[in-house]
């Protein structure tokens, strides 16, 4: 649904949740004549989350809590804001800071859940009421994982990712994330993917059939990524975690996206809580979160201006 007017109602200050996600299947179908890769994922929000403040202000600037990340054109926040700016033909500005808590580049979708967060909130801010469609054919020039944060909850994601279907996610999950602290390069992963490595497809069309059912076991059972045995002989963490994760008692454990992060399937919140207390050591980070069947983008609060 379309973000609704700021001008009208002059907001000046707005705090939003941009969660993280996690595959719960991921194939790489081959190579294309574009040179990115075919893909079919199962997409899921999860209620890890970065915190983003917008402010009205005559430019735009950004601040973050993450001494290493960039703040300027470099983030995909930036990138953002400027995109919307210039398609919607306006000189607002808006002064932008991130509570950043979604390691970067772990396979959880941060950056593109910010930048996702970004055109939402932006649109909020400046009054634009542009539909989430619209969001989208910009979102999708920011990354492939950027409209998927528009959606929220559970989807199917093909051709490079950015081709969405909504799945139905009532039935929530209880997950072990478990990040060995390592940044990993999507770039650098899928550059040296071999030839040799296809997908059908069969595994995400299994693991939708076993979603259906609400059964934590199948669904554990049919966790899949086609990416791990690239990943790990670079990582040897991923393989790591993956066996602290089942000693400790989870259902199945799988990387996320390109890694290193890699969750594990619990019973129920209090047996994932119980998971991450075991694997839980000073070279690793640990949550234990909920699956989202709503929005990925959350608003926590809105202050408006005198008019």
């Amino acid at each position: 649904m379309p973000a609704s007017s700021g001008r009208s109602r002059g907001i000046q200050r707005l705090s939003l949740r941009a969660s993280a996600k996690v595959n719960l299947s991921l194939e790489v179908l081959g190579k294309r004549a574009d040179g990115y890769h075919d893909l079919v994922t199962i997409l899921q929000a999860v209620d890890l989350s970065d915190r983003l403040t917008l402010e009205a202000a005559t430019t735009i600037e950004l601040k973050t809590t993450d001494e290493e990340l960039p703040a300027d054109q470099e983030n995909l926040i930036w990138q953002a804001a400027l995109l919307l700016r210039d398609a919607a033909g306006i000189d607002g500005g808006a002064r932008i800071t991130l509570d950043k808590r979604i390691p970067v580049a772990a396979g959880l979708g941060g950056g593109s859940s910010d930048a996702a967060a970004a055109l939402w909130g932006l649109n909020h801010l400046w009054g634009l009421r542009w539909s989430t469609e619209r969001l989208s054919e910009l979102a999708v020039r920011l990354g492939m994982d950027v409209p998927f944060f528009l959606l929220g909850g559970r989807a199917l994601a093909t051709g490079r990712g950015e081709l969405l279907e909504r799945l139905p996610s009532a039935r929530g999950f209880a997950l072990v994330l478990v990040n060995p602290r390592v940044p990993v390069s999507t770039r650098q992963v899928y550059s040296r993917v071999p030839p040799t490595l296809r997908g059908d497809g069969s595994r995400t069309r299994a693991l939708i059939t076993a979603l259906a059912t609400g059964n934590s076991s199948r669904v554990a059972g049919g966790l899949y990524n086609n990416l791990e045995p690239v990943v790990e002989p670079l990582y040897p963490a991923v393989s790591s975690i993956k066996r602290a994760l089942l000693d400790a008692g989870a259902l199945g454990a799988v990387m996320s996206g390109s890694g290193p992060t890699v969750f594990g399937f619990a019973r129920s919140y209090d047996h994932a809580r119980q998971i991450r207390n075991r694997v839980l050591r000073g070279s690793w980070s640990c949550w234990a979160v909920r699956t989202l069947s709503g929005p990925a983008i959350r608003i926590i609060h809105e202050a408006s201006g005198r008019r």
